[in-house]
């Protein structure tokens, strides 16, 4: 559910949603760590 929502904000380039702030989403268990390389296309390291 907040994949989506989250992908959206990020590809659309809302200034919040960038690669450091995502991996907020991956910690408050929002997102996984495979989402989170989904959207950036970067490999999540805490």
């Amino acid at each position: 559910m907040w994949f989506t929502t989250i992908k959206r904000f990020y590809d659309n380039g809302h200034p919040t949603y960038n690669d450091d702030s995502l991996k907020n989403f991956v910690v408050a268990k929002m997102i996984t760590a495979a989402e989170y390389k989904e959207i950036t296309g970067v490999k999540y390291e805490a």
